[in-house]
């Protein structure tokens, strides 16, 4: 089960950034990661989540093992450099996170599972990598003209407040 591109997105053409990226190529799912350094809404897919996860991983490998503090003559842990990298990416990496939930159809709260020792990880891990859900579409923002909501979906359960029930409109 693929998930749909939006109606216009033929096979070459990259997806807007309100669209999950099915497939992205490793360097476009970075980049896509900082093109939304801090949205919490919409989809990521499976591919961007995990090259975004495999690049900063190496990434801040790297900038740890270059310049590592040493006290006393002995390495005691990160750099510097790997510091001001996790600065810089930790937001992005728990957008991205939220965003690969909604995907498969999960509330981004469930981050909160990093709390619980061992287990908490390894059953993020697995909900990380779960399949598409096309009932994921329900967390995304769609900032285009011509897009719409259909009615029964969120906003359209409920019928208007009578006028006057909220405190301003006068009766």
């Amino acid at each position: 089960m693929t998930m749909q591109q939006p109606p216009d997105a033929s096979r070459n053409a990259v997806p807007g950034l309100e669209f999950p990226y099915y497939g992205a190529p490793p360097v476009e799912a970075v980049k896509r990661v900082f093109q939304k350094y801090a949205v919490f809404t919409g989809r990521a897919s499976r591919s961007e989540y995990w090259w975004w996860f495999l690049a900063s991983g190496l990434a801040s490998a790297v900038l740890n093992s270059v310049s590592p503090t040493i006290v006393n003559g002995q390495v005691t842990g990160s750099s510097a450099l790997g510091g001001i990298w996790f600065l810089a990416t930790v937001v992005p990496s728990l957008a991205v996170a939220v965003r690969r939930l909604h995907d498969a159809n999960l509330s981004g709260w469930l981050l909160l599972l990093t709390l619980l020792p061992v287990i908490g990880w390894i059953v993020l891990i697995v909900l990380l990598a779960q399949r598409e859900n096309p009932s994921g579409q329900r967390f995304d923002r769609y900032s285009q003209a011509g897009y719409w909501q259909a009615p029964g979906g969120p906003g359209y359960s409920s019928p208007p407040a009578p006028p006057g029930s909220d405190g301003l409109t006068p009766l």
